[in-house]
């Protein structure tokens, strides 16, 4: 009962965020400041896990041994 009530209780706050967002134009450009925030911090976290995984894969090229080949080819 207690889930119910949350579920209800946000769908309540979630239709009255809804119609002052439609109503009040200040509503309307702060949900659009929050929204263009929220995209630009995802941006930035993705660029910078892309740098970390490239920084791995370097570290991870640098660390393994180059591989010899003339005993690759004696073992063929």
């Amino acid at each position: 009962m207690k889930k119910f009530f949350w579920l209800v209780a946000g769908i309540a706050a979630g239709a009255v965020v809804a119609k002052q967002v439609r109503e009040n134009p200040k509503a309307k450009a702060l949900l659009d400041d929050a929204i263009s925030l929220a995209k630009e911090f995802g941006n930035e976290a993705k660029q910078g896990f892309e740098e970390r995984v490239a920084e791995l894969a370097a570290e991870e090229q640098a660390a393994k041994p180059a591989s010899d080949p003339a005993s690759d080819s004696a073992s063929k």
